[in-house]
């Protein structure tokens, strides 16, 4: 049967499409196969790698190579040579250009290396080229615009290496589009165009006007958009990533009625996002990933919206992720790491039956998590680094039987891991790390057909032995179980059933990791290229010397005794090498190991003499061992590499080497601790613009330090307290802009305050005491000086004048404002490079006491201006230093009263002003520090009544002695109120006139003295008068059981009342005594008493003698006490 010709026509299209043949329609012979074999000819290609040319001339018809599509007259209408491996070949004389009714010319990936030919403008009838990644390089031909009938222009390339392949400059993008009217797809990725936002955009718009498809990611263009790109009514796919557009997004982009696709990652965008654009109802794919600056949030999303793929990945998105996401049916990938969501994630998510990939990690999520049962497509699902909290239901996860990957690190989760995730059977990477999970591991099911590769349960609060089914899950890669409270026994020849095992880390649990005698030795396989072990009780090295590719080792925090076994230098490939915090007493071999770059060795108990390190060794930590030699003198020669180096806390002598001065990279130097001598090297100052950490406190250096600070100094921590130095603060000093720690304590340098550091605003710590510094602190002109510093030391010096009020009011990093916390001043440790930190550690005296803090730790703030010589006022500004944990100014010539602004420093621990002259009454306000736990006003003029408190009566008498004035507890000495007086003696312990009572005192003596004088001076009323009491004493006396004797019958003996007194028992414990001044002696009440005139004795026969209390020297009154 014959089919007609119009049906092969229809019939082509599917045929292509569904045998993969390419079917030409030939009617006759083909025309073209001679400039095809020139073609093949002049190509240098890989044979090998080849499937079309290759092939070619394998019939007669070249219609029918491989590649080759004809028409009806059998010339070349369609050539594709694409992943050929083309290397070269093509130039302007090639058999290519003679194929003159080719319309799609296919070159992509392969890798010409050479310019455009100029012919291919000979090409007219061309529909479509695509050039894309074929390794073409130089400026894109004017010549490219004359194929006016192009529909598909592809000139795309991903080659970075020395800046873009491809350029458009002359000609530019408006000569390159002038002619190309029926062009609906621009695919110009990574071709350097170099073109401003009006440019570009107007030359696309108003030449262009059926472009369907615009991709020019990577294209060096600049925005901002403009407004003329609404003339492209027919745009689908948007494609500008990568470009620093460094613009607003316009809303304009959500009036294309056709647009499916719009990427615009990396463009540095800005402003706030339109809501609009998510409401496209026909896009499809949105990026907007990384751009930091971009910000913006969700709308309600409405039902028959297309999106399918959200990626929003590190911008400044916040927000909550609305409930009304789950109308996004046919969402299927959605990407919002490192932005600034809030909120919970909504149930509906759940409902999202097409998604694939869920990564939500990086922000601030809260509460719990859905379960995602409907979403049976799942494969990835990463919600860590968020601040999600409750338990991860096991039946949360049953079902996704795709599922992957699944991340949870970073959050609050507690309870039991969900045992569901070890029976998904594709399941590779389970992350779980930093949460609380608790419990015990469960066993894993189907271990001989799991594939898991990657179990991190790190950083948790697991309990129990690990489960013995661990050992038998032959796919795992990683092994993390680190920081936990897992306990029991390992063996460690147990992974020897784990072959493919590569990293392994059980460090700090409470683990005991059997790794001696048959269990020492780790043979092959596994091959662990990780292997961790910290803080595992082990006592023995394990024998790891067929681990060859082991390239991390940690064994520190354990017992280990002994020498370093000398087969770690066979281990060829190893880069981090930490043993620390061991029982290590020497090297059995040098470490010659051509690739550590890590080596800590610190806090061990090595001995005699600095070993070498190996030649590319970037972290070297000697510290805290025992080592006595000198440090050798070529040792910098081995540190060319080297960013961090201690020696602090050994036995060290010596000077230090010039060598040290050759480090290129040293960003910390740590010499700390030793007993090291001579001048400081200057070189060590001078050369050095990568330092970052200079730290010689406590040796035995002297001279002066040196004056060669650079002024590229990087300098964030220097120094030396503890030594012999002398001189000044060197003037260069002032180079270094970022320093934050400043340590010249315990040394002679004799010097004013160093003002020449007042611009240096990231100052953190000034420690000067125990120096000769004089003449007054702060500096003329100063304005915002110092607003981070939260340390300042400067006691036992001979600083002189007034606390300076301005001066003080700058220091910002010791004030909390009411808006704001203490982020301003945390002290992070510095971050050096391959993910290091180091820690300062500052030295600060409390009441005596030494206390070393690491790095400030973070929030730490004091301040001590002790042992000086300044006067006046304590400054109110001082009261705003409400950041402020101790304060001292004690031993100082301070007057004025104490001010009540001090009981804001709410978090104050320690108070010490004794020793000045500070007047007046306690401030109240103190009474409500409720942290103060050292007090110290000893040696004051205060006075007054001592403030009730919680804290105040906490302290002892001590903290008040010296002050004359005060009274109440902790003292002895009570104090009692009168009639608006708030405080009066007993008179036989005052040491001041106290007038109410010397008043009446003058009144009374006065009325006596009026009646007693006629009886002095005339005997007559005087015998009339003592006639008249003896009368009325003889009556009433005897009714008080006294007994009177009349004028002239006077019977008391003195040896009888001397008896009496003898024999009276002498109580104690009824008087108060007092600390101050007194008159001692022993004193009778009554026991006897004269009458006016001399003559008559009164006597009480029950009178007992008692010893004398203390008596002020000063009191006023002694009348109610008369002595014996």
């Amino acid at each position: 049967m014959k089919i007609p010709l119009f049906t092969w026509i229809f019939l082509i299209p599917f045929l292509t499409i569904f045998s993969g043949v390419n079917v030409v329609l030939v009617s006759g012979q083909c025309r073209d196969q001679r400039p095809l074999l020139e073609l093949k000819n002049s190509l240098t290609f890989d044979n090998s790698a080849s499937t079309k040319l290759v092939n070619w001339n394998s019939t007669p018809n070249c219609c029918e190579w491989p590649g080759i599509a004809c028409d009806d007259g059998g010339s070349v209408i369609s050539l594709d040579l694409s992943f050929e491996s083309i290397t070269g070949g093509l130039d302007d004389s090639s058999g290519l250009f003679s194929l003159q009714f080719l319309q799609n010319l296919n070159l992509s990936s392969n890798s010409f290396n050479t310019t455009l030919p100029a012919r291919f403008a000979k090409l007219t009838d061309l529909i479509s080229l695509n050039l894309s990644n074929a390794g073409f390089i130089g400026q894109i031909p004017n010549d490219i615009s004359k194929l006016t009938k192009l529909v598909s222009l592809d000139l795309s390339t991903n080659y970075f290496l020395g800046g873009p392949a491809l350029k458009l400059e002359k000609p530019n993008l408006a000569t390159l589009v002038q002619n190309l009217a029926q062009l609906e797809e621009l695919i110009l990725d990574g071709v350097n165009i170099s073109a401003q936002g009006n440019d570009w955009c107007k030359a696309l718009s108003s030449s262009l006007p059926n472009l369907k498809v615009l991709s020019m990611s990577n294209c060096f263009l600049s925005g901002p958009l403009d407004a003329s790109l609404t003339e492209l009514r027919s745009l689908s796919i948007f494609r500008l990533s990568s470009n620093n557009l460094s613009a607003p997004v316009p809303e304009f982009l959500a009036n294309y009625p056709k647009l499916t696709s719009l990427q615009l990652s990396s463009c540095q965008l800005n402003g706030i996002f339109p809501q609009t654009v998510f409401q496209i109802p026909t896009l499809e794919t949105l990026d907007l990933s990384f751009n930091k600056l971009l910000q913006g949030s969700f709308p309600e999303f409405h039902q028959n919206l297309s999106l399918q793929t959200l990626l929003l990945s590190t911008t400044n998105f916040s927000g909550t992720l609305p409930q009304s996401i789950g109308n996004l049916e046919k969402l299927s990938r959605i990407e919002l790491v490192g932005n600034n969501f809030t909120g919970t994630i909504p149930s509906s998510i759940a409902n999202l039956t097409q998604l694939f990939y869920l990564d939500l990690s990086s922000n601030k999520f809260e509460g719990r998590i859905p379960a995602f049962r409907k979403s049976k497509n799942l494969t990835y699902v990463d919600l860590s680094h968020n601040q999600l909290t409750g338990e991860s239901p096991s039946g949360h996860w049953e079902g996704l039987l795709s599922l992957t990957y699944v991340g949870l690190g970073y959050n609050a989760f507690n309870g039991s891991i969900p045992s569901s995730l070890f029976a998904i059977p594709s399941m590779l990477r389970i992350q779980l790390s930093n949460n609380r999970f608790g419990g015990q591991i469960p066993e894993f099911p189907n271990v001989s057909s799991s594939l898991l590769d990657t179990l991190d349960f790190s950083s948790n609060k697991l309990e129990g032995p690990i489960p013995s089914s661990v050992f038998y899950l032959a796919n795992l890669n990683v092994l993390d179980l680190s920081s936990n409270k897992l306990n029991g026994t390992v063996e460690l020849n147990l992974v020897q059933k784990l072959p493919n095992l590569t990293t392994l880390s059980l460090s700090y649990n409470n683990l005991t990791v059997i790794a001696s005698g048959k269990n020492s030795n780790v043979s092959s396989p596994p091959q662990i290229k990780k292997l961790r072990l910290a803080s595992c009780n082990l006592r023995v090295f394990p024998d790891l010397r067929n681990q060859l590719k082991l390239f991390h080792l940690d064994l520190s925090d354990n017992q280990i005794t002994g020498p370093v076994p000398g087969w770690i230098s066979e281990l060829s490939v190893l880069q981090y090498l930490n043993l620390s915090r061991n029982l290590l007493v020497d090297l059995e071999r040098p470490l010659s190991l051509p690739g550590l770059t890590i080596l800590d060795l610190h806090h061990n108990q090595l001995q005699g003499s600095i070993p070498a390190p190996p030649s590319f060794i970037t972290y070297v930590d000697y510290s805290s061992n025992n080592f006595s030699s000198i440090i050798p003198p070529n040792i910098g020669n081995y540190l060319n590499f080297t960013f961090f180096f201690s020696l602090s806390n050994n036995h060290l002598t010596g000077a230090i080497p010039q060598s040290l001065c050759n480090t290129d990279w040293l960003q910390v130097l740590d010499l700390s601790n030793n007993s090291l001598s001579g001048a400081i090297p200057s070189c060590l100052i001078e050369g050095k613009k990568t330092l970052r950490v200079l730290n010689l406190r406590r040796n035995n250096f002297d001279g002066s330090i040196p004056d060669k600070f650079p002024r590229s100094c990087g300098l964030k921590t220097l120094d030396l307290s503890g030594n012999n130095l002398q001189g000044e603060v060197p003037k260069s000093l002032e180079n270094c802009t970022t320093l934050e720690v400043l340590d010249l304590g315990n040394n002679q340098i004799n010097d004013s305050f160093p003002c020449l550091l007042k611009s240096i605003s990231s100052f953190r710590v000034l420690v000067l005491r125990n120096n000769t510094f004089s003449g007054l602190i702060g500096c003329p002109e100063i304005n915002g000086t110092w607003p981070r510093l939260q340390i300042v030391d400067l006691a036992f010096n001979h600083f002189r004048g007034n606390l300076p009020r301005i001066c003080l009011g700058t220091w910002e990093g010791m004030m909390e404002g009411e808006n704001r916390n203490l982020e301003h001043i945390k002290y992070d440790p510095l971050k050096l490079t391959n993910g290091m930190y180091y820690q300062d550690s500052i030295t600060v005296t409390v009441k005596g006491l030494e206390l070393e803090l690491v790095k400030i730790l973070t929030v730490f703030t004091s301040a001590d201006f002790s042992n000086n010589n300044f006067e006046g006022p304590i400054p109110d500004v001082i009261g705003k230093f409400n950041a402020l944990y101790v304060l001292n100014l004690s031993h100082n010539a301070l007057t004025g009263l104490i001010p009540s602004s001090l009981g804001n420093l709410s978090q104050l621990e320690s108070l010490d002003l004794s020793s000045n002259q500070l007047t007046g009454r306690i401030p109240a306000q103190l009474a409500n520090l409720s942290f103060l736990s050292v007090l110290n006003l000893s040696y004051n003029r205060l006075v007054g009544r001592i403030p009730t408190g919680s804290q105040m009566q906490t302290f002892s008498a001590d903290s008040f002695e010296g002050n004359h004035g005060l009274c109440g507890p902790p003292l002895n000495l009570a104090c009692s109120d009168t009639s608006g007086s708030t405080l009066t003696r007993r008179s036989n312990q005052r040491k001041e006139f106290d007038w109410q009572f010397i008043v009446p005192g003058l009144g009374f003596g006065l009325g006596s003295g009026i009646m007693v004088a006629p009886l002095l001076f005339s005997k007559k009323i005087n015998k009339w008068y003592d006639d008249c009491i003896d009368k009325i004493l003889l009556v009433l006396l005897p009714m008080l059981g006294l007994r009177y004797y009349a004028r002239g019958d006077w019977r008391v003996e003195p040896e009888e009342t001397s008896e009496e007194e003898d024999s009276t028992d002498v109580d104690d414990d009824d008087v108060e005594v007092d600390n101050g001044d007194y008159f001692g002696g022993r004193y009778c009440v009554f026991c006897t008493k004269l009458d006016s005139t001399i003559k008559k004795v009164i006597h009480d026969t029950k009178c007992v003698c008692y010893q004398s209390p203390p008596i002020s020297s000063s009191s006023s009154s002694f009348s109610s006490f008369s002595p014996c």
